[in-house]
């Protein structure tokens, strides 16, 4: 009798822990969902935690019982925004065999992308300047992988300048959208893609040098 009351004092122990440990994940994502609609739609630098707790439905202590501080909040905003808004796969456009239909597939999913998250990351470049922590977060994960992309085209490629004139043809093609301090970096990553899935650009034909006009003998009649 008193093994079998133990053992059900056990089992409801386990499912006590069971049911907190998925109250507190909920918790967290509740969080991270505020958050990140919030920086969405003004920003990270008008943010504050009062209005995270107000639209996730805790206090602003259980706030900063799962975040100690933005730097800790960042990473799990930053993670559920990517879980709604994955990178778009750019396999099968790549697979295309024809080098025009490769660029206008990579192109066309990644302004797909460009334009779905524009709202988001127009904000977090504009306040980057004013928020260190985030400064820091997008050094560490925004800015590293833009710059390995560069050098793998740049080492690839070097001398070729066909990177910059995949940018130049890629600001070309939309006039309309200035080029700020996030456009640039979003200019750099499609011309990297564009150079590299486009292929080996086929052999130049010399052209003949022109000859320089020399001077007319004189007549000697």
């Amino acid at each position: 009798m008193v093994t079998s009351m133990n053992t059900m004092s056990t089992q409801t122990r386990k499912y006590e822990l069971k049911a907190r440990a998925e109250s507190q994940r909920e918790t967290r994502a509740r969080i991270a969902r505020a958050t990140a609609e919030l920086h969405e739609q003004q920003g990270v630098a008008r943010t504050t935690v009062a209005e995270i707790a107000r639209r996730a439905g805790v206090t602003r202590l259980t706030v900063y019982n799962h975040f100690a501080d933005l730097s800790e909040l960042l990473p799990a905003c930053a993670a559920h925004y990517e879980r709604l808004h994955p990178v778009p796969d750019l396999g099968g456009a790549l697979a295309q065999a024809e080098p025009g239909e490769r660029v206008r597939g990579v192109l066309a999913r990644l302004y797909g992308w460009y334009r779905e998250t524009e709202s988001m990351y127009s904000k977090l470049f504009s306040d980057r300047a004013s928020v260190p922590e985030l400064d820091r977060f997008l050094e560490q994960n925004v800015d590293v992988g833009h710059a390995g992309a560069r050098g793998r085209s740049v080492s690839e490629r070097r001398g070729s300048g066909d990177t910059a004139e995949a940018a130049a043809e890629l600001q070309r093609l939309t006039p309309d959208r200035p080029l700020e301090a996030g456009r640039e970096r979003e200019l750099s990553l499609d011309a990297t893609i564009v150079t590299e899935s486009r292929g080996p650009d086929p052999p130049r034909r010399a052209r003949p040098r022109a000859r320089t006009p020399g001077r007319r003998p004189a007549s000697s009649g």
